[in-house]
C-alpha cells in the first residue's frame, strides 16, 4: 500500500463522510465494515489493513454495536473525543431521525421504502462484504495457519450459538497466536496516533462503570420516568455482546415490563429498521419516541437514542489511549496476528448467514451480486452510487 494520508483538515471532514456513510450503509453492521474499509483503507488511506484490522478487533472485544465503535474508533484517532463524536453524528443521524419520522407517522400506514428496493440494497451489502473479505484474507492469511484459524472462525461462527461465541473465537484464536506465532512478534506496524491522555481514558472507563451501578438505584429511589428510560437503555448498551440483533430481546424485555411500547408497536419498529442505512441501534429512537410514557416523541427519542449509545463512547474512548501500549508488546503481536485471521473467518460467516442466505435467493440475485463487485473492484465505481443503482435495479425486477 502507497504511503498513509496526513490527518484530515477538520472534524467537518469527518462529519461529512460518515454523514454519506450514514445515508448510505445499508445491509447491518458487516456490510457497515466493509463500507468502512473501502472509504478509510482503499480509498482514502486513513489507515493500512493492519490498523483497521486491529481497531476492529479491538471493538470487537467491547460489548455494544460494533460498527458503530469502529467509527468511533476512527473518528477518536483522526481528531479526538471531538473526531468521535462528529463520526458518531454523521453515521447515526440519517437512520435515528427516520426512526423518529416513522414513530410519529406509524398511525398513517404506508411502506417506508418501496417494495424491491431493500433486497436490492440487501444484494449491494453482499458485494459490499465479498470485497472486504476477499482484500483482508489476502493480508492477513497469508500461511497455512491463519487460513486455518480463519477457516476455523467461520465454523465455529456458523455451528456455534450464543452471544458470546464471538468473544470466545477472538480469544481463542489469540491464544493460539501467542502459542504459534510468534515469528509474528518482530513484526510492528504504525501506531494509531491517538491524542488522549490516559488519565481521561482511565475516568472514562471509571464513568462507564459508575454509571451501570448508580443509574438502576437513582430510577428506583426517584420513580423518575426519564431515569428509567436511561437506565434501561444505557444497560442494553452495556451490556450486549454480538451487535445489533443481539440487543432486541433485551429491549423487548425492558419495554415491556414497564409497559412502554406495545408489541405490535415493538415489531413494526423492528422491521423498518431493516429497511434503513446506518446502525440498527438507532431503534431505540424509535422506542423512544413510541413510549406511552407521555414524553415528548423528540425529547424520548433523544434521550434513549444518547443512552444506548453512551455505553459505546466510555469504552471506546476510555480504552484508546492504551491501544498502542497494548500492541507494543511482542505477545500482542503474535495475538493480534491471530485475531485479525479469526476477523476475517469472522466476516466469512457473516457473509454467508445471514448476509448471503438474506439476500441472495436465485440466479437472477447471484447476478446481481456479481454486477455491483464488479462494479466496485473493476470499474471503481464509489460504492454510495452502486447502494443507489442496487436499490433502482432490485425495485426494477420485483416490478417487473
Amino acid at each position: 500500500m502507497s504511503e498513509l494520508t496526513p490527518t484530515p483538515r477538520s472534524n467537518g471532514q469527518l462529519l461529512a463522510i460518515f454523514l454519506r456513510l450514514g445515508l448510505t450503509s445499508f445491509g447491518g453492521p458487516i456490510a457497515h465494515i466493509g463500507f468502512f474499509r473501502h472509504e478509510f483503507v482503499t480509498r482514502r488511506r486513513w489507515f493500512s489493513e493492519q490498523q483497521f484490522a486491529e481497531m476492529l478487533a479491538l471493538c470487537q472485544f467491547l460489548p455494544g454495536p460494533a460498527s458503530s465503535q469502529l467509527g468511533l474508533a476512527i473518528g477518536v484517532s483522526r481528531g479526538g473525543a471531538l473526531g468521535a463524536l462528529c463520526a458518531w453524528l454523521g453515521f447515526t443521524l440519517p437512520s435515528a431521525v427516520l426512526m423518529v419520522a416513522f414513530a410519529l407517522g406509524l398511525r398513517a400506514g404506508g411502506a417506508l421504502i418501496p417494495p424491491g428496493v431493500l433486497p436490492g440494497l440487501q444484494l449491494v451489502a453482499v458485494a459490499v462484504v465479498i470485497q472486504a473479505v476477499c482484500a483482508m484474507a489476502a493480508s492477513f492469511c497469508t500461511n497455512a495457519i491463519k487460513i486455518a484459524l480463519a477457516l476455523g472462525a467461520a465454523v465455529g461462527a456458523l455451528t456455534l450459538h450464543g452471544a458470546f461465541v464471538q468473544i470466545a473465537i477472538i480469544a481463542v484464536a489469540a491464544l493460539i497466536g501467542l502459542a504459534v506465532l510468534k515469528r509474528e512478534a518482530s513484526v510492528l506496524h504504525p501506531q494509531v496516533e491517538i491524542t488522549l491522555k490516559r488519565r481521561t481514558g482511565l475516568l472514562l472507563l471509571a464513568t462507564f462503570a459508575l454509571l451501570l451501578v448508580v443509574l438502576p438505584v437513582a430510577a428506583r429511589v426517584s420513580a423518575s420516568t426519564p431515569l428509567a428510560l436511561t437506565d434501561s437503555f444505557y444497560r442494553a448498551g452495556a451490556l450486549v455482546f454480538g451487535g445489533g440483533h443481539v440487543i432486541l430481546p433485551i429491549l423487548h424485555e425492558e419495554v415491556a415490563a414497564h409497559g412502554w411500547v406495545s408489541d405490535a408497536i415493538f415489531v413494526s419498529g423492528y422491521s423498518a429498521a431493516q429497511a434503513l442505512p446506518g446502525p440498527l441501534f438507532t431503534f431505540a429512537a424509535f422506542l423512544g419516541a413510541s413510549t406511552s410514557t407521555g414524553m415528548d416523541p423528540l425529547v424520548g427519542g433523544a434521550l434513549c437514542l444518547m443512552a444506548i449509545f453512551a455505553p459505546s463512547f466510555f469504552l471506546v474512548l476510555g480504552s484508546a489511549p492504551f491501544w498502542n501500549l497494548v500492541r507494543a508488546h511482542a505477545a500482542s503481536r503474535s495475538a493480534f496476528a491471530a485475531i485479525n485471521a479469526a476477523v476475517v473467518g469472522l466476516l466469512l460467516a457473516a457473509l454467508y448467514r445471514p448476509i448471503g442466505t438474506t439476500a441472495v435467493h436465485g440466479a437472477l440475485d447471484l447476478a446481481v451480486v456479481a454486477a455491483a463487485l464488479l462494479a466496485l473492484v473493476y470499474g471503481r465505481v464509489p460504492p454510495w452510487i452502486v447502494v443507489i443503482g442496487g436499490g433502482v435495479l432490485g425495485g426494477l425486477i420485483r416490478a417487473a
